[in-house]
């Protein structure tokens, strides 16, 4: 049986700002690799591929300006 985890703010925020900090230890220069090597990992944390397809199409909503 699989278990929903989710987080509230106070986790939210946590793992805003490690994120904002590992982008920024990483440079602009890896900034890139540095996220798909996270998104791959969480990927294979998930265990679900079409969890992950659907967290990807949401991140893409609404990113034009």
């Amino acid at each position: 049986m699989n278990t929903i985890h989710t987080l509230d703010i106070a986790g939210l925020e946590q793992v805003y700002d490690r994120l904002a900090t590992a982008i920024d230890e990483a440079g602009p220069e890896k900034s890139e690799l540095f996220l798909v090597k996270l998104a791959l990992l969480n990927a294979k944390a998930m265990g679900q591929p079409d969890l992950f397809e659907a967290q990807v199409e949401a991140a893409l909503k609404d990113l034009s300006t």
